[in-house]
């Protein structure tokens, strides 16, 4: 069963999505601007080991599922899991 959805409810729905993607993207800024200063320590101080990497690597991953929560995993999911959910509570208090 499709969900209606008021004007205020699509407004909110909207403002979150907002907000959700400029939170990536602050993620994403933050992480170019740290892994640039650490490969830049790395190289001042002789350019031995690249441990920078482990940082850019691991940070990435949280990155990138950041990144896929926000733009990928869409909340239709969450749409349907609480229209089902509210479906289960209804059919319960019918009883």
């Amino acid at each position: 069963m499709p969900v209606t959805l008021t004007e205020e409810e699509i407004y909110k729905e909207a403002r979150k999505r907002v907000e959700e993607k400029k939170a990536f993207f602050t993620h994403l800024s933050v992480y170019f601007v740290v892994n640039a200063v650490l490969a830049i320590i790395w190289a001042v101080n002789g350019a031995g080991f690249p441990w920078f990497l482990f940082p850019l690597g691991g940070w990435g991953i949280g990155l990138f599922f950041h990144f896929m929560n926000t733009f990928v995993f869409n909340t239709k999911f969450d749409q349907s899991a609480v229209e089902k959910e509210a479906e289960r509570i209804r059919r319960q208090h019918m009883k």
